[in-house]
């Protein structure tokens, strides 16, 4: 709506709009990262009013982060066809109406559908994929510190939300607290509106770092085609060992961070005695520290082999992990992992984002990186899961914190096995 002002505004100012575009994106993804997180602090919450497990309230939370996963690449087709804006739109309509209905939920079969199917596909319409979006779209130069940037939201939205979650599901319940949430994403969704251009060309600008205006191409396939570009998409780029190299260790990725620890650290801390306030300000700690970390590796992804950052930094997320079971969770050790862990959180992702542009073309990046990121999500939600139903059957999370450990380990190894350079036409552009 003021997109065209606020752009003349800046221009007259020597800023590109499209740090204006990126700072609303940054807005959207911290909204939405709390619906995602506050998902952590609602385990004790929900088994002590409904009686539900673990493993039951983890699997309904699984199935929100394969529908997170899945719906990337299918994300990355709507916006190409319908605009940012609108998709954007939509899903934070989604997800309000998602937490809202779930205010009212009695039977478990409601939480799979309120927070498993329909958290998950609005969730899944402004995932990373959003963020990687406006980056090839608008910024030539610096996409690697943008891309490091957007996927730092998630870290502060943890930072945001989590802490003040947890103490006021505490005082007053999880519904009341949840408020916060929605009133977060109400904000985003009116800026969005205001703010947010699909592309530079529709306030006549080049992207940043480029000379020429970019026209939007024209949009004539059908409805059917559309539904069939992600697919499309990922046959061809499935025929190259880049590809599920990435895959791989992508779904590492997800296994060792969100499904595991953002979704049941509380509760890991909790079996050691530390309440839920006490374990979400840790967790806030490991967002400030990846806030730092995920931003340093979107610089140094645009000036270093992206191949090797990912092998310090999977290798070094696994010693962190194979470390937290022995440490005894005091507060200085519990400080130290929150700071190691932290700075690696989602450092692994600027790498990825450059890694998919370089391999697969500018016009599919966003595609592709849609596949490579469902591998995350399907980590994610196998790791929710299974950590839920360690814990219920052998009441303990040691077991899920080795694995992730020494998949991560594994990943720093196959990561290497992508070539230097991409070979001509890896896959083949649209036409």
């Amino acid at each position: 709506m003021f997109g065209p002002m606020l752009a003349r505004y800046l221009a007259r100012r020597n800023i590109h709009y499209g740090w204006a575009v990126a700072a609303v994106t940054f807005l959207v993804m911290l909204a939405t990262a709390g619906a995602m997180g506050s998902a952590g602090v609602l385990i004790k919450p929900l088994e002590t009013e409904f009686g539900w497990s673990n493993a039951e309230i983890s699997f309904a939370l699984a199935v929100r982060l394969v529908l997170f996963g899945l719906l990337g690449p299918f994300a990355a087709a709507f916006m190409n066809q319908f605009g940012v804006r609108k998709v954007v739109s939509a899903a934070l309509i989604l997800i309000v109406s998602g937490i809202v209905a779930s205010f009212f939920m009695t039977e478990f079969w409601q939480m799979v559908a309120v927070w498993g199917v329909v958290l998950g596909v609005g969730t899944g319409m402004t995932a990373l994929v959003l963020g990687a979006t406006v980056a090839t779209r608008w910024f030539d130069k610096r996409r690697g510190l943008v891309v490091g940037l957007m996927t730092a939201s998630n870290a502060t939205g943890q930072l945001v939300f989590l802490p003040l979650l947890a103490s006021l599901t505490e005082a007053i319940g999880w519904r009341s607290a949840l408020t916060v949430v929605l009133a977060a994403l109400s904000l985003a969704f009116v800026l969005v509106l205001l703010f947010m251009q699909d592309r530079p060309a529709d306030v006549g600008l080049a992207p940043y770092g480029g000379r020429a205006v970019v026209p939007a191409p024209a949009q004539k396939q059908s409805f059917a085609a559309l539904l069939l570009s992600p697919l499309t998409a990922l046959r061809d780029a499935s025929r190259t060992n880049t590809f599920w190299v990435l895959f791989a260790t992508f779904f590492v990725c997800g296994f060792s961070t969100n499904g595991l620890i953002q979704m049941h650290w509380v509760s890991i801390c909790g079996d050691v005695g530390i309440a839920a306030v006490g374990a979400a300000s840790l967790l806030a700690l490991i967002g400030v520290f990846d806030l730092v970390g995920t931003v340093l590796s979107g610089w140094l992804s645009d000036r270093y082999d992206n191949r090797w950052l990912l092998f310090w930094f999977y290798g070094l997320r696994g010693l962190s992990l194979l470390f937290l079971p022995f440490s005894g969770f005091n507060f200085y050790t519990l400080s130290i992992f929150a700071i190691f862990y932290g700075l690696d959180w989602v450092a692994t992702v600027p790498p990825t984002v450059k890694l998919s542009a370089e391999r697969f073309g500018a016009e599919r990046a966003a595609l592709v990186f849609g596949w490579v990121f469902t591998g995350h999500q399907l980590g994610a939600a196998s790791a929710a899961f299974l950590a839920g139903a360690s814990r219920t059957s052998l009441e303990t999370y040691t077991p899920a914190l080795i694995a992730a450990g020494l998949l991560c380990m594994l990943a720093a190894l196959l990561i290497l096995t992508v070539g230097k350079r991409a070979p001509a036409n890896l896959v083949p552009q649209a036409g």
